[in-house]
């Protein structure tokens, strides 16, 4: 164990980030088991080793820090540092990429079942299925997922402008107060074309890194390893999913055509159908369905975006059409944490509530005239006007 101590104190000491995630308060550090999934690369770790820092201190005695990739996994299991931990006086237990692990979730159930005093934290892919898991850890676990920099987040981390988040509803209803009250403490058109390129994922504030090129790297990262590992997707069939991407990212939103998209990746309906929807879950792109509520609806999605504005640009074969980008940045914000649906009219629902028309300054709204509930979200304006509502607004949900 001594060597994963060793580790857990140079993770500890390199930690130099103060700003934290919002998903760090909303997270009940209470709770006897917790899962973190999000996709690589948007912070997992890093929020992992603040809240240790913050609740625990740098020493690894009450709290351990464990990557379940490193090498003291080759002649031990979890339970056994779960064992020994838990000896020493141990009180929480944070492990770091279970999905690395085979047999990751059957261990941490016995080791929930066997130390009821241990709090374990676990961190893992996106992909992760913790309900059908070899070990349903459903009832024991308290889950949260996490998404990568929202446009307010990213002011924060990048700029140290420190802005409160403001809920949709706060947006939809008082619009000018809301944008008033962020352009009295920042100019967010000058930062809001950055963060579309480069600002989704936080290692944009490590130095010397070419940004796109590192959003290429975990791409690949999902590509090659975990969507074989974890979803079973044929490694024969990468090349194809690298391609398709390519394909999707360089053209206005996808609007669905299974056959003609099975016919361009080599690949039958039924694959094409299950890859797409690995590739949602991976974090990849975002599927938008016109009824969420109706399973055979959602066996093929209505529209197709790349899941963030940065992965269009990182992907992209030509230059990125400004519609696209600004239609992948709204999707991207709300799916988070509302009910994203495919407007008959317009181009969004919001929670089966609201339609949302998104486009330039000059939009003017005639294709939800006569439409309850209906706003257009307007890029390159800095105040609602109306029912047009600055785009960069919906970058403040979280």
């Amino acid at each position: 164990m001594e060597q994963l101590q060793a580790q857990h104190l140079r993770m500890l000491s390199r930690l130099d980030m103060p700003n934290q995630r919002s998903l760090m308060s909303k997270i009940n550090w209470e709770s006897r088991l917790i899962a973190i999934r999000g996709a690589r690369g948007v912070g997992k770790t890093t929020l992992l080793l603040q809240h240790i820092k913050s609740e625990y201190g740098i020493a690894p005695e009450a709290c351990l820090y464990a990557s379940l990739d490193h090498i003291y996994f080759a002649r031990h299991t979890l339970l056994d540092l779960a064992d020994e931990f838990y000896k020493r006086g141990g009180k929480c237990l944070c492990l770091d990429e279970v999905h690395k692990y085979d047999g990751w979730s059957r261990e941490i159930k016995n080791i929930y079942d066997g130390f009821p005093d241990l709090k374990v934290v676990f961190t893992g892919s996106s992909l992760l299925n913790i309900l059908n898991a070899e070990a349903d850890l459903s009832r024991r676990c308290v889950s949260y997922d996490m998404q990568g920099l929202s446009f307010r987040e990213y002011l924060l981390f990048k700029e140290g402008i420190s802005l409160p988040v403001i809920p949709l509803e706060d947006i939809l209803q008082n619009p000018l107060d809301a944008s008033t009250a962020v352009v009295s403490a920042c100019k967010p058109l000058k930062y809001f074309k950055p963060y579309l390129k480069e600002g989704y994922y936080p290692f944009f504030l490590e130095k010397n890194i070419d940004y796109l090129t590192q959003v290429q790297k975990v791409v690949n990262l999902i590509l090659e390893i975990e969507l074989p590992q974890l979803s079973g997707v044929d490694i024969a069939n990468v090349r194809k999913l690298r391609s398709l991407l390519a394909v999707l990212s360089s053209g206005a939103p996808f609007v669905v055509d299974i056959s003609k998209m099975a016919q361009t990746a080599e690949l039958n309906r039924n694959t094409i159908v299950n890859y797409l929807s690995h590739l949602g879950r991976a974090k990849l792109i975002n599927l938008l369905y016109s009824d969420t509520q109706n399973i055979k609806r959602m066996q093929k999605p209505d529209k197709i975006y790349m899941e963030n504005c940065n992965l269009l640009h990182a992907l992209s074969l030509m230059q990125v059409e400004v519609g696209t980008e600004r239609e992948t940045f709204f999707a991207n914000q709300l799916s988070y944490q509302h009910t994203l649906e495919y407007a008959k009219r317009g181009d969004f629902c919001i929670d089966r509530k609201w339609t949302i028309e998104v486009g330039g300054q000059s939009k003017d709204g005639k294709q939800i005239a006569g439409v309850t509930n209906a706003f257009i979200a307007s890029d390159d304006i800095e105040y609602a006007l109306g029912n047009k509502i600055p785009l960069w607004l919906f970058g403040f949900l979280y």
